[in-house]
């Protein structure tokens, strides 16, 4: 089993900063796509950003040049780090990513999520 734990989220001012954590455990042969998403109250969810395991990057018109995703293959984890925040990023961010696990059967590839963590701008 694989389980993405995320952390970092929180009440922010306008213009202030977070940084999202989210790292991966259990039985992780090997990580694809790492994403982080976005869902606001009454919303669907949104991509907001995604990185390949070849770091090619892709990230919403609405927040490039404010946030930036990275990765840490070493210890399975991706990071948002978010500048300039603004009221309408407030949200729950999802962390997504593709992932193998092997058994002594297969190796089987599926996407996971984690469980959300709340980031809301307001003064």
């Amino acid at each position: 089993q694989v389980q993405l734990v995320e952390s970092g989220g929180g009440l922010v001012q306008p213009g202030g900063s977070l940084r999202l954590s989210c790292a991966a455990s259990g039985t992780v042969f090997s990580i694809d796509s790492m994403a982080w998403y976005r869902q606001a109250p009454g919303k669907g969810r949104e991509l907001v950003a995604i990185i390949t395991s070849g770091d090619n990057i892709n990230s919403a018109d609405s927040v490039k040049g404010r946030f930036t995703i990275s990765r840490d293959n070493a210890k399975n984890s991706v990071y948002l780090q978010m500048n300039s925040l603004k009221p309408e990023d407030t949200a729950v961010y999802y962390c997504y990513a593709t992932v193998t696990t092997v058994t002594t059967m297969a190796r089987i590839k599926r996407p996971y999520w984690g469980q959300g963590t709340q980031v809301t701008v307001s003064s």
